[in-house]
């Protein structure tokens, strides 16, 4: 198939990229070129700013596009009025956060998506990033109907996250020692390895697959506990996870998701089912998961590699969690 990506540089368009070539498509890339100035051999990169001038893409045809840096309905409205008549299948790469109740479990694709009163805003905050992607489908689908496919992914890791998300928890626990868990361990958290989801949207495109999927995992949620202690087993058995209250840890300002990620305490409120969506439609249409303890990992080596080492952006510099369980301790 011949294939083009939005983005292709970058994590998930990355992880596109390199899968569309394991099998064997024609592909182009259409980005800014900084991420991954040189592309691939055999991956024909065409240079351009998707919220600037879209001429360049006026001189192909694909049979598919993958959207995976969508974040507001014109961008998907200029680029399908660009390509029109050029392209076959569409993918817009959407959110679970496009729902309008997260405080659920178990939402479904057909559960309601939010919405915002300005429509044309394009500041991007926690409460506009997810009804922006819900208008984002809704243009995808008004460009292209019954040609459209919508994947909500949750919480996406692996190598190549340019987020530190899980990368936090899985360089902390290679160093060992005694490391701060936040909060209940029986807390549900849902994540999906960057190539699995790669994979499948692939598997998708080639089969002209349409509809909306919520691009999740796994089909029972792991608790946060065992997913903390299982990287530990796997990256470094000495570590030893001390785990503390949620009261404490907002009683010194760490109710954050940067300083402990995947940690947000309003789970159990607002956002209770963000990480224990349904993704029966998504499992029954072939998406498979690789073992966590896998991805941990894959993504420990990755960060080894990378240039300026494993250092992480985000998460507790060790003087300050070892001061806080020294807290931790003494309160107790």
């Amino acid at each position: 198939m011949r294939l083009l990506i939005i983005g292709g540089s970058v994590f998930l368009g990355r992880a596109l990229a390199a899968e569309a070539r394991t099998r064997g498509h024609e592909l182009t890339l259409f980005n800014r070129g900084l991420a991954m100035p040189t592309p691939e051999h055999g991956v024909k990169l065409i240079r351009g700013d998707r919220n600037g001038d879209l001429q360049e893409l006026q001189g192909g045809t694909w049979d598919a596009v993958m959207d995976t840096c969508g974040y507001f309905p014109r961008q998907v409205r200029c680029l399908l009025a660009t390509l029109a008549g050029r392209v076959g299948h569409y993918t817009f790469v959407s959110t679970v956060s496009a729902y309008a109740d997260l405080s659920r479990s178990g939402l479904t694709e057909a559960d309601v998506l939010g919405r915002i009163a300005d429509e044309t805003t394009e500041t991007v905050t926690m409460q506009t990033y997810g009804p922006l992607k819900a208008l984002g489908e809704a243009a995808a689908e008004q460009a292209l109907p019954g040609r459209t496919l919508i994947v909500r992914p949750g919480i996406i890791a692996g190598p190549f996250d340019p987020t530190d998300r899980f990368a936090y928890w899985v360089e902390r626990l290679a160093q060992g020692g005694e490391v701060l868990a936040p909060g209940d361990p029986a807390r549900a958290v849902q994540l999906i390895d960057v190539r699995d989801l790669a994979m499948w949207i692939l598997a998708m495109v080639e089969t002209r697959e349409t509809g909306v999927f919520n691009a999740v995992g796994p089909c029972q949620p792991h608790t946060f506990g065992e997913l903390l202690a299982g990287c530990a087993q796997e990256l470094n058995p000495a570590s030893r996870l001390v785990w503390v209250e949620d009261g404490f840890l907002r009683g010194h300002g760490l109710a954050e998701w940067t300083k402990l990620p995947l940690y947000v305490p309003a789970l159990e409120t607002q956002l209770a089912g963000l990480f224990s969506v349904n993704g029966a439609k998504a499992w029954k249409k072939g998406l498979k998961l690789r073992p966590f303890v896998q991805t941990a990992a894959d993504t420990w080596r990755w960060m080894q590699s990378r240039a300026g080492g494993a250092a992480v952006k985000n998460g507790l510099e060790r003087a300050q969690e070892q001061a806080l369980l020294t807290a931790w301790r003494a309160r107790s």
